[in-house]
């Protein structure tokens, strides 16, 4: 019979060519969290392409293994012979960093902790294959957000001393011993003259107070100028002309080799924080008539730019941080005292020195945190550190933990704290001599001393009970709607691919149950001839039978779970429950898994309708009293009651994270549902409508990604959670207890205690020290946008449940108008037109951001409640580097992807403004937002290029449940190696669906045109004008 979504796949029944694995295959090539004892190897019979030569910093890339990762590696790196003039090396357990002064650190390569995939061919440097562009430093002017231009007085205190050596200290000569040097072949990026900023501190300086934003897990940060650390040497001038009247400046790649002539200095309006008469900022300017009427040349206006360069950055330089390359590049770190900016990133890359410069810049000043993100595959990993017994150093004031930029004193007996300023005790085991410089003369040897990220092995004092084992606790809705849409053979088939895809630990250990109106387990014990079914019928007061033997170890039970897997869609074929009992099988499968913890993942088609936490159509009631809707549509947005969120912390206070895979027709109250994932630190995935045939894959790449990803167990920053992975990201918001000073530096540090998949018990600690400025000019120089606007999604997304959509966008739009009001009356000089919109280099994009924002699923007024819902769910967790692309895709031709240039390296094209001004009836076009990749066809498409890309010579053809196909020719080929490409960028597989013009898929796809003039919002020329009127209408 015909159903819904189509027919249950069946094995071998996908068509040629198509491969569910692709995106697996590009992202899954991990060995992370694995054990000492157990010496690496590939068991896929294969491994990908990596990259030639060396990498760009000296180390060798880390390992590439085949689709499925093999067996742990060692978790930290060798020891290495012991230099001559040192004593004996002591006896450490294998391949473990050791942390007292008996013996230098090894010399040779850690293995890696995790990796993207191997990068595409020509996006490395030259001496890899490909061309680069240096981290923005060097003599002179800088380009971009972070150009700086010099005071035209003088402060106190500067020095005259030039540039020094790369590094947190500023009087190191040789680079770490532990890690091989850099490589001559490769272009280093320049180091240009560091800023000079130098006052007196105070023994007890003032600190800054972390307050959690939102989040799901807060993070333990500490705040504060570091003390008697030296003056860095002075600022180098770097001028910049002025922005020409009606017409709009060039702004460049932020991160290019543009100069900028040499200038005069100009009569300069009153700035705040900045001695009067210094040089203009760079910036954009646009002509705008004093009536509002719209003067500026579409064609002129800031756009996003495409580089498919790759940024070798360097975290700081000249003993100053140096300023991260923006989140969405492609950009290779090497960690030289602060941490990478895929860890922390600041929204200002100085820290203002009292909240009234905050206030006045109207900027946020926050912190994005992504303990676990994914480093490039040709970073250096993470080193491992263990302290043995007496655990890592910390200061016992703070509880800060030692790092590169904590000052030893009086001969290294004693060290102060660079986070409180308390000076301690060296411990007796960890003392060395400092040098003529004034450092530890082991700094270099030793990760924790020199490196902004290291990790630490926990010692007995973190642990409240053994570390718990990895379980895996699958369960799947088999109600009548899931089976006939074939979401339950979806879901089975799924997990037993990922079966040979757990961690290959003895403690490794599963568990599955089913249900519709009751609940299903299934004792799996190996001494049965088949699973035994046991029914739990009462879903008011539920229960685990044989608790024992519903989880057991994944060696002992794998044969009889496959056989469970492929039986199951035929055992409940003919069921005819549509009920749904979701709360209590969730419930009942929390308390099969309390004594242990571990990921539960939930596959559900329906909304819950029977039994704890059942819910209703609460969709059609919003329908039915449309008066009412737009006033109380937030609260369809938020739970219906608490009964779901009282059991979602007990799963976390007992360890269980909860993934919900929600395969569905209709309305399935996502704001209720997506609470347990929220609280217990788990995901939420949508597939709507869901489609056996254009899914699957899909589904099944969610799912190994879900399970195989980086990612520990029992964490704890500031607030206990079941579990964090690296696709999880927490925003801090700061605020000032007192004024900082200028000249000093503010450090933050995040240590997360978590447990691997591996049963290991480990403490990732990132410290990132930002130099503080009592400049608002400063501040506009080193906003980082990318972070900047990620802050601002994530409050929007926070505030649509509670409050009118209208209200949310108009606040958002405040915010944009604040800021580059700011700007415009401090920092613009005063021969600037008041006709004109000056934007400041580095947030010139702010405005395009903010419009797309208003345009995006979450903040328009039409649209189902349930995307809205899974919207906002999406954007709280979610990573710098994909906040943008969620607002505001990537659009690329894909017809004439013949015709591309074939000098340029890159896989994937320069991307097309988002207007339909630049989409042609003739064309074919690929539009992605790191979730969904729609392909629209205009009705032209000539009938030979369809033939080409998707085995058909006519429009009418094209099937909507589209499954992509590499068919043999050329273009066909580039096109699946470009989806592969940012598949392999976004780390999804991304959701594909096929867009025609003139019907409901044509609408969606132009409702993404952010710069047309749209329903839900003004065009991008329009959206100037009237940001441009707000602040002419502030201005004095």
């Amino acid at each position: 019979m015909t159903t819904p979504g189509g027919p249950r796949p069946r094995p071998g029944s996908y068509p040629p060519n198509y491969n569910p694995n692709a995106v697996a295959n590009n992202m899954q090539n991990l060995n992370i969290n694995q054990p000492n004892q157990q010496q690496s190897s590939n068991l896929g019979g294969g491994s990908a392409p990596r990259p030639p030569n060396t990498t760009p910093f000296g180390q060798q890339p880390p390992p590439f293994t085949s689709s499925r990762p093999g067996p742990p590696p060692p978790g930290a790196f060798p020891r290495g012979p012991a230099p001559p003039n040192f004593p004996p090396q002591a006896t450490f357990p294998p391949n473990t960093v050791s942390s007292r002064p008996t013996g230098p650190p090894p010399g040779s390569q850690p293995p890696t902790f995790a990796s993207r995939g191997p990068p595409p061919p020509g996006a490395l440097p030259s001496s890899i294959g490909g061309p680069v562009s240096p981290s923005p430093s060097g003599p002179g002017p800088r380009t971009g957000p972070f150009s700086y231009a010099p005071p035209t007085s003088t402060p106190p205190h500067m020095s005259g001393s030039g540039p020094v050596s790369n590094g947190p200290p500023a009087y190191a000569q040789s680079g770490p011993r532990f890690a091989p040097p850099m490589g001559t072949s490769m272009q280093r990026p320049s180091m240009g003259p560091p800023q000079s900023l130098s006052s007196g501190m105070s023994s007890q300086p003032p600190q800054m107070r972390a307050s959690f934003g939102s989040p799901p897990p807060g993070a333990q940060f500490s705040a504060g100028p570091p003390q008697n650390m030296p003056p860095p040497p002075p600022m180098g001038s770097s001028p910049f002309p002025a922005p020409v009247p009606g017409m709009l400046q060039s702004s460049g790649n932020p991160y290019g080799t543009q100069t900028w002539p040499p200038q005069q200095p100009q009569q300069q309006q009153p700035m705040f924080g900045m001695p009067p008469g210094g040089p203009p900022f760079p910036n954009q300017s646009m002509a705008l008539g004093q009536t509002g009427q719209s003067k500026i040349d579409p064609n002129q206006i800031p756009r996003l730019t495409s580089s498919s360069a790759v940024i070798l950055h360097e975290t700081r330089q000249g003993n100053q941080a140096n300023p991260p390359p923006p989140a969405t590049s492609d950009y290779i770190v090497k960690d030289t005292g602060n941490c990478s900016p895929r860890y922390i990133r600041c929204t200002i890359n100085q820290i203002p020195c009292t909240q009234e410069l905050v206030s006045t810049s109207a900027m946020q000043l926050a912190l994005l945190v992504q303990p676990l993100a994914l480093p490039h595959p040709s970073e250096e990993p993470i080193h491992v550190v263990d302290f043995g017994e007496s655990g890592p150093v910390r200061c016992s004031r703070c509880k800060g933990y030692v790092n590169p930029f904590v000052k030893f004193i009086d001969q290294g007996r004693r060290f102060i704290c660079n986070l409180c300023g308390f000076t301690d005790e060296t411990p007796r085991d960890y003392h060395c001599n400092l040098g003529p410089d004034g450092r530890r003369r082991d700094a270099d040897e030793r990760p924790e001393l020199c490196r902004g990220t290291v990790e630490f092995v926990a010692s007995k004092e973190y642990m409240v009970r053994d570390p718990m084992p990895a379980v895996f606790f699958f369960l799947i809705d088999v109600s009548m709607n899931a089976i006939q849409t074939g979401a339950t053979a979806a879901a089975c088939s799924a997990i037993n691919q990922v079966i040979a895809d757990l961690p290959k630990a003895p403690q490794t250990m599963v568990g599955i149950a089913t249900f519709d109106s009751t609940i299903h387990f299934y004792n799996l014990k190996r001494e049965l001839q088949q699973p035994l079914m046991l029914i739990v019928p009462d879903v008011q007061d539920v229960y685990t039978p044989l608790q024992s033997d519903v989880i057991v170890q994944l060696a002992e039970c794998r044969q009889h779970l496959e056989i469970l897997l492929e039986s199951i869609p035929t055992m409940f074929q003919s069921n005819r429950t549509a009920d749904s009992s979701f709360g209590a099988a969730v419930k009942a499968a929390f308390l099969a898994m309390k004594s242990t913890g571990g990921k539960l993942l939930v596959f559900q088609s329906v909304l819950p309708s029977i039994g704890i936490g059942s819910l209703s159509a609460r969709e059609a009631e919003g329908r039915s009293n449309m008066s009412a809707a737009e006033k109380e549509a937030n609260k369809l947005l938020q739970p219906v009651d608490k009964t779901l969120k009282t059991m979602a912390i007990e799963f976390a206070e007992y360890q269980v994270s909860v993934d919900l895979f929600i395969t569905t027709q209709s309305y399935v109250d996502i704001a209720s549902l997506s609470v347990i994932p929220k609280t217990t630190g788990g995901q939420i995935y949508y597939y709507h409508p869901f489609s056996a045939v254009s899914d699957t894959a899909k589904l099944y790449n969610d799912l190994r990604w879900n399970v195989t990803r980086p990612q520990g167990f029992e964490a704890v920053m500031r607030v206990r959670c079941s579990q964090i992975d690296c696709d999880k990201t927490i925003m801090v918001t700061l605020k000032h207890d007192d004024k900082l000073h200028e000249g000093s530096e503010c450090a933050f540090q995040c240590a997360l205690l978590y447990t691997t998949v591996y049963g290991q018990r480990r403490i990732r600690v990132s410290t990132l020290s930002l130099s503080c400025t009592n400049m608002l000019s400063n501040l506009f120089r080193s906003a980082d946008l990318d972070t900047q606007f990620a802050c601002l999604l994530k409050q929007a997304a926070n505030e649509i449940p509670s409050a009118p959509l209208a209200q949310v966008r108009d606040q958002a739009t405040n915010v944009c108008i604040n800021i580059l009001y700011s700007y415009r009356k401090y920092c613009a000089t005063v021969t600037s037109s008041s006709g004109q919109l000056i934007l400041p280099e580095a947030l010139k994009l702010l405005p395009l951001y903010t419009l797309a924002l208003l345009k995006s699923t979450g903040l328009r007024s039409d649209g189902r409640i349930d995307d809205r819902s899974f919207w906002i769910s999406n954007v709280s967790p979610l990573p710098t580097h994909s906040v943008i692309p969620l607002v505001f895709p990537r659009m690329i031709a894909i017809h004439d992807l013949d015709d591309k240039d074939e000098s340029d390296d890159s896989i994937i094209p320069s991307h097309i403004p988002l207007s339909s001004e630049h989409i042609t009836d003739e064309g074919i076009y690929l539009l992605e937002n790191g979730e969904d990749c729609l392909i629209y066809v205009g009705n032209s498409a000539q009938p030979n290029i369809l033939q080409q890309l998707f085995g058909v010579s006519s429009l009418e053809e094209i099937s909507n449940q589209f499954v992509l196909q590499e068919f043999e020719n050329p273009l066909s080929k580039k096109l699946n190696a470009v989806v592969n490409e940012i598949r392999r960028q976004r780390c999804s597989y991304l959701r594909f669906k096929m867009c025609k013009k003139g019907d409901a898929s044509g609408m969606m796809f132009f409702s993404y045109m952010v710069e047309d003039k749209l329903s839900s919002g003004l065009s991008y020329v329009e959206y100037l004008v009237h940001i441009h009127r707000q602040i002419q209408s502030k201005m004095p």
